[in-house]
Order: C-alpha cells, then sequence, then structure tokens
C-alpha cells in the first residue's frame, strides 16, 4: 500500500487549512466515539448510506435519508481510517487553499454524495450499507491531479520512503481502483465503485467550481519523477 507522508513546502503555506483539519478532527473524534467500531447494525443502518432504503425511499414510508452524508463519518476500523485521512491531510489542504473553504466544504460533500449515488446506481437492491470517507477524497485527488499533477509527494511504499510526482501517487491509485472493480466487481468489502464516481464527480466539480485564476495540469515540482528518500 502506498501511504502518503507529505506534499511539497507542508509546513509553510500562507493558508490556514481549517476545513480539511476540522474534517479530520470530526472523522477521528467519531470514529473514536464509537471504539473504533461500526458492527451495530441499528448505527450501520441509521448513519450509514444503505442502497436499498435510498434507492426506495417510499418501500417502508417515507423518512429523510441523511446516510449520503452520514456516511462519510463512519470508518470500518483503523487501516480504514488510516488512510483516509492520511489522503486528506496531505491533498486536502491545497485543494482547499485554491477553492476557498466554503467552496472546498461544498465541493468534499458533493464528491461524496456523488461517490454513494455512484455506488447505489450498480447495487440499488443491497442492505449492505456503504461508509467512508473513501468517495470524498477520491474527489479530493482528482482535483489535486488537475491542479497540481507535478507536485513532489513523499510517501511510504512498504518499508521505504519515496519522492515521486503526484500523478504517480493518483494515477497508481486510479487504476488500481479500476483494476479492482474490473476484477471483483462489488464482491469484497470495498465500494471501489463509489471510488471512481468520486473521482470522476470530483474533476467535474474542481473544474466548475474552481475560481477565475486557477491554473489546471501546472508542473510545479522540479527533478527526478522517482526518488528514494530513506529507508525505515
Amino acid at each position: 500500500m502506498v501511504f502518503p507522508l507529505w506534499d511539497d513546502d507542508p509546513f509553510h503555506k500562507p493558508h490556514v487549512p481549517w476545513v480539511t483539519w476540522s474534517l479530520i478532527g470530526i472523522n477521528a473524534v467519531l470514529f473514536l466515539w464509537t471504539d473504533g467500531s461500526i458492527s451495530s447494525d441499528a448505527l450501520l443502518t441509521k448513519y450509514g448510506a444503505v442502497p436499498g432504503q435510498i434507492s426506495h425511499p417510499f418501500a417502508n414510508g417515507w423518512r429523510p435519508e441523511f446516510g449520503l452524508i452520514t456516511s462519510m463519518f463512519l470508518h470500518a476500523g483503523w487501516a480504514h481510517i488510516l488512510g483516509n485521512m492520511a489522503y486528506l491531510w496531505v491533498f486536502g489542504d491545497d485543494i482547499e487553499e485554491a477553492l476557498g473553504p466554503w467552496r472546498f466544504l461544498l465541493f468534499y460533500f458533493a464528491a461524496g454524495i456523488a461517490a454513494a449515488l455512484a455506488f447505489i446506481a450498480v447495487n440499488p437492491s443491497s442492505t449492505v450499507p456503504m461508509v467512508g470517507a473513501s468517495g470524498a477524497i477520491s474527489g479530493v485527488l482528482a482535483a489535486y491531479l488537475m491542479l497540481r499533477p507535478c507536485a513532489n509527494v513523499t510517501v511510504l511504499f512498504f518499508r521505504a520512503v519515496f519522492r515521486v510526482r503526484a500523478y504517480w501517487v493518483i494515477g497508481g491509485w486510479g487504476v488500481l481502483q479500476v483494476a479492482s472493480l474490473w476484477l471483483t466487481g462489488q464482491d469484497d468489502d470495498i465500494a471501489y465503485m463509489a471510488h471512481v464516481g468520486g473521482f470522476l464527480a470530483g474533476a467535474v466539480l474542481f473544474f466548475a467550481l474552481r475560481p477565475a485564476g486557477i491554473q489546471l495540469f501546472e508542473c510545479i515540482g522540479q527533478g527526478p519523477e522517482v526518488e528514494r528518500a530513506t529507508s525505515t
């Protein structure tokens, strides 16, 4: 697994990414509040995105459906939340700086909802709840790829630390999602279709929401495409 650590100049930016940090904090607090476990059927059904409930809202009498939002703040274990929050930590602040805090918040939730709807579209009758911020973060990755494709990102790969261009990190992640979706469909515990849907939605949303003057596909990082930093 490729685990991102930081990107170019992570600690000397004039912008303070309050929204990104707040999202990470809320996810962490809710994860600890549930003791890192969301195995309760009642909790999953109430706050997860259940395709059968959302695609058939009048089956048992209409009620407001908040699972498309609340599901983004539930995670199914330490690996799930640490992976998601690492990607949000590294890539989210740049997108928040580009869009501004309120547009970024709109972008984040819209990408997450679009991701869930993509998953529901191919699993309309499923009763298995979908949880996690992966869909929204997939949108963030698409936006980062459009904004800073050549930025240097330091990643942990197995026990070695490398510095690579962002397009290798995000492109490799995207290929893995599509390949996994093609090979496994939705037969495992990972909603690959939500990742793909969130990524596509993020690309469209970032193009539409970006303020005037924000250039796309600007190469910032220089130097080798892959550089081994150190080993652990």
